[in-house]
């Protein structure tokens, strides 16, 4: 004993990470409270010491096959699904999830799970920007509704961006990796709806966000794995990437911010001189910006809270909505274009050619909101790929935070503090819902979209009502497919991310060939997340002509 003091004296840099294990370790077996309802515990072994710890290990190693039994075995019942640094899940059955996303924000809380999932409260920089999310009600509101106008810068930035990084030779095949190429992409695409020409186009600010948004879950699951007494010890040191890569964000954005602010502040104090449109015509137009930087700083001046309107407040909601939309969108095409290279017949490539330009040509010509809506092919692919690659495995986490806790419809009571959760991986794969669950079909949602007619004569079609085709629509949201979540508090930006992510597709397909690939690169699960193959590759080719 004296010889460890003494190494503990002496040494204590070698020491530390043992104690923070030995720590962590006695808190997981003994001190750790489950407060969890008597229901059986998926991973769990008859007879086992700590059966509750020793199957959130079983279940983080192998999460495909622990959401597969919570769901399979107990289809019709609750279960807890206990998952190494993570709430002990008790997840519902698919029957339950309307029931459950219908439930009060005062009795389970989407928020307050987000908050402990990602550690926000040391993660961000500024928590006040978490717990005060004004910039949510824009996402909601005016991104949704602006998203049609907003298609022609969408449509200029992908037109730049894809061109600069994949290239315009027609002769050679040029090899990309495709996360690497797409997360930039997607970068200065979105960014152009954040703030603008030319700062999207700003490299140092979109390395300072994409590093941003790898900060976050990295840091959050070093901190959900260090006993909660401990973490305001540890987060300054594990949060340093974070403060590195958030100031740098600012001072890039700051004086952008400052200006804005300064032609706002001159237009509510003689609009005469400022044009009467709130802007001093930097933006070679002498308009406004129609972005989401400026959204937010009219929502700042109507709100006169003087912290809403700081320039490191405004800068910060543009690094959080870099974070929330980024790194789920690159995903999401990363995915798309590697199963049309994998498992998509030039033939149906073809189909998805024709009809873009099918489309275009009822359009004169123009890209819109409504010519997208059209794609419904394009859009089947998207839905389709999200199926089969979802990121989301488990779906509509809610806490528990009503006094005394719930009861769910089966009876089962659950305390304050648990997190109730739903199936999503393995309802994707379920072959009595999606037929050849495994196999990447573009075209299975657009084929819903067509009923065969009373009289059945082959070849002739009728479409479903508006409602019954909108159902199958990349954006929407079912029990059975919660790609975007589901219920009220399903992701506000679904309908621009749709938008956004159909046309950087369809203008890729339209604009270049893809060599087939043999064998799609395999996805990889990171805890609880599956990940696209983030170093796979695929050779591209400017297409001579296009639509």
């Amino acid at each position: 004993m004296a010889a460890l003091l003494d190494l503990l004296e002496t040494r204590p840099a070698v020491l530390a990470p043992v104690v923070l294990a030995v720590a962590y370790l006695i808190y997981q077996l003994f001190l750790r409270p489950s407060g969890l309802p008597d229901i059986p515990i998926v991973g769990a072994r008859p007879g086992e010491w700590f059966p509750l710890a020793r199957a959130r290990w079983r279940n983080t190693r192998d999460m495909k096959t622990a959401t597969e039994v919570a769901y399979s075995q107990y289809r019709d019942r609750a279960v807890v699904l206990p998952i190494a640094g993570a709430q002990d899940f008790v997840q519902l059955p698919i029957a339950e999830m309307q029931w459950l996303v219908d439930q009060p924000d005062s009795d389970v809380d989407l928020h307050a799970q987000v908050l402990d999932s990602l550690q926000l409260d040391f993660t961000v920089m500024d928590p006040r920007l978490i717990h005060q999310p004004m910039h949510q009600e824009l996402i909601s509101t005016v991104l949704t509704r602006e998203t049609g106008n907003l298609v022609p810068a969408l449509l200029d930035e992908t037109r730049f961006s894809v061109d600069d990084l994949w290239g315009t030779d027609t002769e050679g095949f040029r090899e990309i990796c495709v996360y690497d190429a797409m997360r930039r992409i997607i970068g200065q695409v979105t960014n152009r709806v954040f703030v603008g020409l030319p700062l999207c186009r700003d490299q140092n600010l979109l390395a300072a966000g994409l590093a941003y948004a790898q900060d976050v879950p990295m840091s959050s699951t070093v901190l959900r794995f260090t006993p909660a007494l401990l973490r305001p010890l540890v987060a300054p040191l594990v949060t340093l990437p974070n403060r590195l890569h958030t100031r740098k964000f600012y001072n890039i954005l700051r004086p952008e911010v400052e200006r804005r602010l300064a032609a706002f502040s001159a237009r509510r104090s003689d609009p005469e001189k400022s044009g009467g449109n709130g802007y001093n015509g930097d933006n070679g137009e002498g308009k406004e910006p129609n972005d989401f930087l400026q959204w937010s700083i009219t929502q700042a001046a109507a709100l006169g809270d003087p912290y809403h309107a700081s320039p490191d407040t405004l800068s910060g909601r543009i690094l959080l909505l870099n974070f929330a939309s980024i790194h789920t969108s690159s995903f999401a095409i990363t995915h798309v274009l590697l199963d049309l290279a994998s498992s998509t017949s030039p033939a149906q490539l073809e189909e998805l050619r024709a009809e873009i330009a099918s489309v275009l040509a009822a359009h004169g010509g123009t890209w819109n909101k409504r010519a997208l809506a059209a794609m419904e092919k394009l859009d089947s692919a998207m839905r389709e790929s999200q199926r089969v690659n979802s990121f989301v495995t488990i779906a509509t986490a809610r806490k528990v935070v009503k006094e005394g806790g719930i009861v769910t419809p089966s009876g089962v009571h659950v305390p304050k503090g648990v997190v109730l959760c739903a199936p999503s991986y393995p309802v994707f794969h379920n072959p009595d819902i999606y037929p050849e669950p495994e196999v990447f079909k573009p075209f299975r949602f657009a084929e819903k979209r067509a009923a065969p007619t009373v009289d059945g004569k082959e070849g002739e079609k009728e479409k479903d009502s508006y409602v019954q085709r909108a159902r199958q629509a990349f954006a929407t949201t079912s029990p059975e497919y919660t790609a975007f979540g589901h219920g009220r508090h399903a992701c506000p930006g679904r309908f621009f991310a749709s938008s956004e992510l159909k046309l950087m597709l369809a203008y890729i397909i339209t604009h270049y060939n893809i060599e087939p690939l043999e064998q799609r690169p395999s996805n990889f699960w990171f805890g609880m997340n599956r990940i696209p193959p983030m170093k796979a590759t695929i050779r591209v080719r400017r297409r001579k002509t296009s639509v």
